[in-house]
């Protein structure tokens, strides 16, 4: 994970005035901040049957994931807006014919760095013509905002 992925992802996990949703993966709950209000267990819940839990260390609820949607579409009615973090894994796209040039032109994804590399390692290698490679994991930090129809991305 990059420094700066790591201090914005605490940076907005830190920061108390907008929610934030945080998914740490398949089958973990989510972890959600909220804005201090008394009725936030009785809001978060919302008639379901599953109760939201409090960690004190951490100033969050648990949540199942199941509820990742809704939840969303329901905080930015209430707060406008909404931080989600979550996990993501970088693909890069090369192929043998890049690794194996002696010129200079490369097109692929790589922008020149494995050109003439033979091979770097643990590509996924598809055809002469394509490979792949997946990154370590990272985090990703974006803010939704109450658009007309639809959550928006801001930018």
């Amino acid at each position: 994970m990059a420094d700066s992925q790591e201090r914005s992802a605490a940076e907005i996990w830190r920061q108390r005035r907008i929610p934030v949703i945080y998914r740490r993966g398949r089958g973990m709950p989510l972890m959600v901040k909220l804005p201090f209000a008394p009725d936030n267990f009785d809001w978060l819940r919302n008639d379901n049957r599953s109760k939201p839990e409090y960690d004190k260390q951490y100033k969050c609820w648990y949540v199942p994931n199941s509820w990742f949607d809704d939840l969303i579409r329901r905080l930015l009615e209430r707060f406008g807006h909404v931080y989600v973090i979550q996990p993501f894994r970088a693909l890069e796209q090369c192929a043998p014919a890049c690794w194996n040039a002696t010129g200079f032109e490369c097109e692929c994804s790589c922008m020149g760095q494995n050109h003439g590399s033979s091979a770097p390692g643990k590509w996924w290698v598809i055809s002469d013509t394509f490979a792949l490679r997946w990154h370590d994991r990272e985090l990703a930090c974006r803010l939704l905002k109450r658009g007309p129809s639809h959550p928006q991305p801001v930018t």
